[in-house]
């Protein structure tokens, strides 16, 4: 009996194990998949926008230093820069809905793609910001998701609860952000750019938890077929998080030109 009992705790570390290097698998995907999203967001806004190294024309240029690119003055002398400004939000409910019926392969090439008109579409924050703005603020967002989603992954606290918290404050963001587009008010768009700040700082930990919550359900039972496609899904919720807290710290402390 003492040997029975010897060797299933054997098992049980060996299985535990199994779980915790799948897990590691797991999550490393999530982050890998993600900073490739966010390389092509890099390389599709440089395509519209970038740093002058030499002589452009002046219907190029945006200020000293800082020019649109053909393609990217065609974006924005055209209508097609509305259909660039709202096609991240079909690309996000278009595979969030139709990833069950996508190969793990096609889904992440439709995240890369959502990824690249993500980048068109933020193209526009160097109309209005400085370079060297958004390279800081690229950087203190950086640091803080990090920080946020480590800790997401380590607690032992249960943040599940925060959910629909959370999904409330993004909802209330949104109508604020609408009604302000008419208000134009300063003290409002202040208001909304730190609960901004806060929500998606928020939703990194929570997203990340349920990231893992979500592998350590699936593993060892039917749903595991479906991992592949949930580490893609979890790249995007990650990926989004990541762009929304970037995009209002710019609102708060980027410099304006």
């Amino acid at each position: 009996m003492a040997e029975f009992q010897t060797i299933r705790r054997a098992g049980a570390g060996v299985r535990t194990a199994q779980v915790d290097e799948g897990l590691r698998a797991h999550m490393n995907k999530v982050y890998a998949t993600m900073s490739v999203g966010m390389v092509i967001t890099a390389l599709a806004a440089w395509a519209v926008a970038g740093l002058a190294v030499s002589e452009v024309p002046t219907e190029y240029m945006i200020r000293e230093g800082t020019y649109l690119t053909a393609f990217g003055t065609a974006i924005y002398a055209s209508p097609l820069k509305w259909v660039i400004m709202f096609a991240p939000l079909l690309f996000v409910f278009g595979l969030s809905a139709g990833v069950n019926r996508m190969s793990d392969g096609a889904a992440q090439v439709a995240f890369y793609a959502f990824a690249a008109v993500m980048g068109l579409s933020l193209s526009s924050i160097f109309l209005v910001f400085t370079g060297m703005s958004i390279v800081q603020v690229f950087l203190i967002t950086a640091i803080a998701f990090a920080g946020l989603s480590i800790w997401g992954y380590t607690t032992k606290r249960d943040i599940s609860a925060w959910g629909s918290f959370l999904i409330m404050g993004v909802i209330g963001l949104i109508v604020a952000s609408i009604v302000n587009i008419w208000l134009q008010s300063p003290a409002m768009m202040f208001a909304v750019s730190v609960l901004g700040v806060l929500i998606f700082a928020g939703l990194t930990a929570y997203d990340t938890q349920k990231i893992k919550t979500t592998y350590l359900q699936m593993v060892g039972t039917e749903g595991e077929a479906f991992l592949g496609k949930a580490a893609i899904l979890g790249a995007l919720s990650l990926y989004l998080d990541f762009i929304n807290m970037f995009m209002f710290l710019l609102q708060l402390f980027g410099n304006r030109e």
